[in-house]
């Protein structure tokens, strides 16, 4: 595994999906890495996560700001800003922003994925809202992600 130098200044420009409340930002991507992993940094606007769903990679959630509500395997529990949440590769999971204000996570994802092009190409996926179930499971497909369901529901901590 060869890493290369990599500064992220934290002036890099977001990967916006507005049907699902995310910027994202990619603060390291494989390539730095040789490939071992990538680390993003989101921030999910209050009562947004992603639909339920696995995949391979490995994922490392640090809560840098607010309160979030995830599910790992059908146990759910809350994680607040300084906790760390990994999933193992292949567990379904998601996760729901149950604060009043946009919450964020620095999150590790190994082996590495091309952020920038999974989520770049789920903006276009999600440009005019979230999608029919057909058309998430064809995109999944493609990027090795089974989508299980609709995103968790927000619930009062």
């Amino acid at each position: 595994m060869a890493f290369a130098f990599w500064q992220s200044r934290g002036d890099e420009a977001p990967i916006r999906i507005p049907a699902i409340g995310l910027d994202l930002f990619v603060r390291m991507p494989p390539a730095a890495s040789g490939g071992a992993m990538t680390v993003i940094e989101t921030v999910n606007a209050p009562g947004f996560g992603p639909p339920l769903h696995r995949h391979e990679e490995v994922e490392v959630f640090r809560v840098l700001e607010g309160r979030y509500l995830y599910e790992v395997e059908g146990k759910r529990f809350h994680a607040e800003a300084g906790d760390l949440v990994s999933v193992p590769g292949g567990a379904a999971h998601g996760f729901v922003n149950v604060s009043t204000r946009p919450s964020r996570q620095l999150i590790t994802i190994l082996p590495g994925l091309d952020a920038a092009a999974f989520f770049g190409e789920l903006a276009g996926v999600m440009r005019d809202g979230v999608p029919d179930r057909a058309a998430l499971a064809a995109f999944g497909t493609r990027w090795g992600v089974e989508f299980l369901g609709p995103p968790l529901a927000a619930t009062p901590a």
